[in-house]
């Protein structure tokens, strides 16, 4: 394994730390070692091969946990994988307590990591939400809103108009990247309860 690469972001994201800082320090060099790219989105430690998401860092008050954004496509044979929420579709989390925990799954993590990396070089992805009174979801949505459950929060409190103004606006770009970036753009206003056009 090579030194862990010194992305800012990310290093300043771990200062700032008050927990789990100890389980991600250790957990980074397993993800980098495996050949994924880090960043900061969505205010946490992201992974990436190729440009997809793969990984995404998640602290939470009682543990902190590794969320694949295609966690339910991948090949799982140890069951370590867990639900994100009962809304969620794709995503699938790997749970950790304590640095033990994180040394202790470092096979399984770098299994999952060269699985998902299969995953997207075929181009897998999770079957679409049934279509609603709202419209079609975007994958771009469905992948953010099993990675955020406030997202989610804020998104199912929606009203209906609110949502197809949103789904309207985010289903107008023809490319997956544009999509993202208006999803990315939007999620503020989503977190406070706004409409498209509010």
């Amino acid at each position: 394994m090579t030194d862990t690469p010194k992305n800012p972001q990310v290093l300043k994201y771990i200062e700032g730390m008050r927990a789990w800082r100890a389980e991600l320090e250790a957990l980074r060099p397993v993800l980098l070692g495996a050949g994924l790219d880090e960043e900061l989105k969505w205010y946490k430690p992201c992974y990436s091969h190729g440009g997809s998401n793969i990984a995404i860092f998640q602290p939470f008050k009682e543990l902190c946990a590794l969320l694949f954004f295609k966690g339910a496509l991948l090949e799982d044979p140890d069951g370590a994988l867990r639900e994100q929420g009962e809304n969620t579709r794709s995503a699938l989390r790997l749970e950790f307590r304590s640095v033990a925990d994180v040394t202790s799954a470092t096979r399984t993590v770098e299994a999952l990591v060269q699985d998902a990396i299969r995953v997207e070089e075929a181009g897998l992805s999770v079957p679409k939400r049934a279509a609603t009174d709202d419209g079609p979801y975007p994958e771009e949505l469905e992948m953010l809103l099993d990675a955020d459950a406030a997202l989610r929060g804020a998104w199912e409190h929606l009203t209906p108009g609110r949502r197809r103004g949103w789904l309207l606006h985010f289903n107008g770009a023809k490319q997956s990247k544009t999509r993202l970036a208006r999803i990315e753009r939007a999620t503020p206003r989503i977190l406070e309860g706004f409409g498209m056009h509010d």
